[in-house]
């Protein structure tokens, strides 16, 4: 459990993550636009007359631009900042809902769609960055998990504005949320280590002295941030060092596992499919608009209370909990398909799979939904951490693309059941693949972990290194 102590003397950490993943409600809502609006697109009342297979490139095609725009967010991340790049995908966001609420051409939401995934990756990629680089290691694991909380606000407000208010509502809210961040963040500090490895100590310095409590030694953390910024300096930071090097291999396989499974257990299709998933289980307890915006809720509630543990119980024991508990849910589920589809008569139970489906959502999001964006931040080093959360993110985007076509092959050829058996041995493949190689980050710098990762025990190594640290602080 994360100390009230703790939160009331780093309240600036707290608010710079706030403000800097204000953008992640926006990312939310156009994640799970499709789910309220593709339905509405479909039907007579449309303004904007699509196909079924027209619906289904408005998914794919967010994707397609998170992959497409990976190269500019390398970039921008290493040469204007974590903080800079949080900026411009806010202002990229701000465009893309304003192209949505003004036009009735097709093609142009499309491109909507495509920006939305450039600047959704871009804020997935520094933000993550930025938050684990200026928290406080005791509550490094709550503020990045905080990232996850914010997408799952943009979904449910997507999923209840959709259903309830008019086209334009949407978008219009989504314009607000994205100028907030424009207008607001640019008064938070800047990552120290961002600072430290342009060589900008002074810059460092002050903005550490934003970031900590007054009580806190300023001087001797700046210290460390340079002494581990300046080992790692050592290893070089060239694209080919991710697999030259073992403690990078390590991290990358790591990331490419977690960020793969994570939309092989269907995470996407039952987002963006929540309403048509349900009207194929033909449920006659709950609407299917209604329990889409339930599922959100808990999807709320199960990131909320995976927060607020994962320093307690550690990144590994949530993973192998959450996956355990997820796969029987889809378990159950893929039964209750398989018996409907092969013509027996289900309605009498046909409440399992809103009951599933919501236990699905809070099992899922306690911790596979997110313990890899906290991950995915620590395990990587200053030199070569942008490129290596890119090229995680990059399987993170073909996973999803490569869920939702393999979603729509199997639902079109065996039926929906038949996408459900795989979700169902990926998330219990998911539990034996967390078990043997996923370390555990709980409570340590992110120093700890790269030492950690090269099999290095923190002993082995400050003992040799404190005179150096003295030397800093005398300088």
């Amino acid at each position: 459990m994360v100390e009230a102590s703790v939160l009331k003397n780093l309240w600036v950490q707290i608010a710079a993550t706030f403000l800097g993943t204000l953008m992640a409600i926006s990312n939310g809502m156009a994640y799970g636009w499709s789910a309220p609006m593709v339905p509405y697109l479909l039907s007579n009342q449309t303004h904007i007359p699509i196909t079924r297979a027209e619906g289904e490139r408005l998914e794919t095609m967010l994707f397609i631009g998170a992959a497409a725009g990976l190269p500019t967010t390398v970039f921008v991340v290493n040469y204007f900042g974590r903080k800079g790049s949080m900026l411009l995908s806010s202002a990229v966001g701000c465009i893309y809902w304003t192209m949505i609420l003004t036009t009735d051409k097709l093609w142009v939401i499309y491109i909507a769609r495509f920006l939305s995934g450039m600047a959704g990756n871009m804020c997935f990629i520094g933000a993550p960055m930025y938050i684990a680089e200026i928290a406080d290691h005791r509550i490094r694991g709550f503020l990045s998990a905080s990232i996850y909380i914010m997408l799952l606000l943009g979904i449910l407000t997507v999923y209840a504005a959709g259903a309830l208010l008019p086209f334009y509502a949407v978008p219009t809210i989504g314009i607000v949320i994205t100028s907030c961040e424009v207008i607001l963040f640019p008064i938070m500090p800047e990552s120290p280590y961002f600072y430290i490895y342009n060589n900008k100590d002074e810059k460092a310095m002050t903005s550490l002295r934003r970031l900590r409590p007054k009580t806190a030694n300023i001087e001797k953390e700046l210290a460390e941030i340079k002494m581990a910024v300046e080992r790692q300096k050592t290893e070089k930071g060239r694209p080919q060092d991710l697999l030259l090097i073992r403690s990078n291999r390590y991290a990358l396989l790591i990331m490419l596992l977690l960020n793969s499974m994570e939309h092989l257990v269907g995470i996407s299709v039952i987002m963006m499919n929540v309403h048509v998933i349900l009207e194929e289980a033909g449920t006659v307890y709950m609407k299917s608009s209604t329990a889409a915006i339930l599922f959100a809720v808990i999807m709320l509630l199960g990131a909320l209370c995976g927060s607020v543990i994962i320093d307690k119980f550690g990144r590994k024991f949530l993973l192998i909990t959450s996956g355990s508990l997820t796969g029987i849910s889809l378990l159950i589920t893929t039964i209750y398909f398989h018996l409907k589809n092969t013509g027996h008569d289900v309605l009498f139970v046909s409440w399992i799979p809103i009951v599933c489906v919501m236990f699905y959502a809070a099992t899922f999001k306690l911790g596979l939904g997110i313990v890899p964006i906290v991950m995915t931040a620590e395990i990587f080093p200053t030199t070569i951490k942008a490129i290596g959360m890119t090229i995680a993110d990059l399987f993170y985007v073909l996973a999803a693309i490569a869920s939702l076509e393999m979603y729509s092959a199997l639902f079109d050829n065996f039926g929906i059941h038949a996408a459900f058996y795989l979700f169902t041995v990926c998330s219990f493949g998911t539990v034996l693949l967390v078990f043997l190689f996923i370390p555990e980050t709980k409570g340590k710098t992110l120093e700890e972990i790269q030492l950690m990762l090269k099999g290095r025990r923190k002993s082995e190594v400050y003992h040799l290194e404190a005179t150096n640290c003295d030397n800093l602080l005398v300088k």
